[in-house]
């Protein structure tokens, strides 16, 4: 949940109701997947829950306990298995997420290099003796005096050596992204309380529902927002429409137990609420 997604909306909002529904491996792995993805509803990046709840299916009752295995399982990429081997399995393994990277490269004066470099100087300053207190505090190092912007240098343990402290943010400047802007037309039929919607196309929401999508008519036009997902910047308009095909009736009032996205919710709440 903590990859693209923000700490404390992880922890306060999502965590805590996904472990009270899905509190092992086998249970999650039990679920339909639209009752996971359900519960996923609002986080975004729908691909996660997906993968999620296929690694669950294929693992069983634990997860595997190498990092060969576990980096052949969905969704489960170098930092995660390196994680999982590290804080889960205490194995002698260095960790690189984004406070560590940073750390790294302003330590070791690392300018426009490859994640690989990265990963090979994190192998070398690794502590064999203590691996996991070790990417334990790097990690809190990098989040908490290693900033990106004004990082606090002379609180630092590792500032006598660091060979990048007189222009550290050098290493944190980024590409200025390029975003893509979309038009999406989208129609809103509403019957005996109950919202028509439709099986997801394409793989941005994959086994999810959502609003059918509709040629636009401009005198029954509702209303319109815009929107935010990955590279896209989205300007939704919305049209009262009479007629839907592979329709999929969904009540209102259960709306907040169905596979939608948080751009559907948002359209909804747009012309509903």
């Amino acid at each position: 949940m903590l990859q693209q997604t923000q700490v404390n909306r992880v922890r306060d909002e999502y965590y805590p109701q996904f472990l009270a529904k899905f509190p092992t491996l086998a249970s999650l792995a039990e679920t339909p997947l639209d009752d996971v993805l359900a519960a996923w509803s609002g986080l975004g990046y729908y691909s996660r829950a997906r993968n999620l709840h296929k690694t669950a299916q294929l693992s069983q009752k634990s997860l595997p306990k190498t990092f060969k295995e576990l980096l052949a399982l969905p969704g489960i990429g170098q930092y995660t298995a390196s994680a999982i081997c590290s804080f889960g399995y205490e194995q002698n393994v260095p960790v690189v997420d984004t406070n560590i990277a940073r750390v790294l490269k302003r330590y070791f004066a690392l300018l426009h290099v490859k994640d690989k470099t990265v990963w090979e100087y994190a192998q070398k300053l690794l502590n064999h003796k203590e691996p996991r207190n070790h990417n334990l505090a790097l990690m809190d190092l990098g989040s908490m005096v290693c900033l990106p912007k004004n990082p606090k240098c002379a609180e630092c343990p590792l500032q006598a050596n660091c060979q990048g402290k007189e222009e550290a943010e050098l290493y944190t400047q980024k590409k200025k992204k390029e975003y893509e802007s979309l038009e999406l037309f989208y129609g809103i039929l509403v019957q005996d309380d109950k919202i028509a919607l439709t099986p997801a196309r394409g793989n941005m929401y994959k086994n999810m529902l959502e609003l059918p999508s509709v040629e636009p008519i401009e005198e029954d036009y509702l209303g319109s927002f815009k929107h935010a997902y990955t590279k896209y910047r989205l300007h939704v308009k919305l049209y009262k429409i009479y007629t839907c095909t592979e329709v999929v009736w969904v009540s209102i009032d259960e709306l907040h137990k169905a596979p939608v996205s948080s751009l559907t919710k948002k359209a909804l709440s747009t012309v509903l609420y």
